[in-house]
């Protein structure tokens, strides 16, 4: 309705259908720390590195070792690239074989 009381005749405005959202949430792909299987670092050394420097549980550190003896390679981290970056490192600091790469989706 107009100001002087007369009916509009112009056409409402159309609604505009929006997307649901709900539950959705916009990530970047992360990336992942992994380490390499080696013929140098005993099996409860890099089992104790994983709970030292990452604070896995005894069971998480000691599965995620098994999985690098006899895989030859396990994630042990996952986050945004600057993250991961300073994990490989962390691990090279360690003397262990570390790499990083993007997570596969």
């Amino acid at each position: 309705m107009r100001d002087d009381g007369e009916v509009s005749t112009a056409p409402a405005p159309a609604e505009v259908e929006r997307p649901e959202t709900e539950g959705f949430v916009l990530t970047q792909v992360p990336w992942v720390t992994v380490v390499w299987n080696d013929p140098v670092n005993l099996m409860s050394y890099v089992s104790w590195v994983f709970r030292s420097y990452f604070g896995h549980s005894v069971r998480k550190a000691n599965k995620l070792m098994r999985q690098v003896h006899e895989e030859g390679r396990a994630v042990v981290s996952d986050g945004s690239r600057e993250e991961m970056e300073r994990d490989v490192e962390a691990m090279h600091g360690y003397g262990l074989w570390a790499t990083l790469e993007k997570a596969s989706t």
